[in-house]
């Protein structure tokens, strides 16, 4: 998987050398932020996004890309670290109890 994605970061014009393991690093911090940051970022949104720091849903779209772009072995060995991340994401939220 490593070498296909390489070849990938290579060849394809959107990608540059690294830009996958960043967007995977990107999206698995983001998605195990505290949820008062995820809460706080979906209400009032995040506006370093735009010159600071990467966007995490940017990052899950080049992951989706990317795992389209990969052989069907590829492709399923990264859909199943993302899946990872993604099941942290999809997590319901605790009930509230205010005490």
């Amino acid at each position: 998987m490593l070498s296909e994605i390489s070849r990938l970061e290579r060849t394809r014009n959107y990608l540059q050398p690294g830009d996958v393991g960043a967007a995977l690093r990107q999206w698995r911090d983001y998605v195990h932020r505290p949820e008062r940051e995820l809460w706080r970022d979906y209400e009032w949104g995040n506006p370093y996004w735009y010159c600071c720091e990467p966007d995490p849903a940017e990052a899950r779209a080049l992951l989706d890309t990317v795992m389209r772009a990969l052989s069907p072995r590829s492709a399923r060995e990264l859909r199943r670290i993302v899946g990872r991340f993604d099941a942290v994401w999809n997590r319901p939220s605790p009930p509230y109890d205010p005490g």
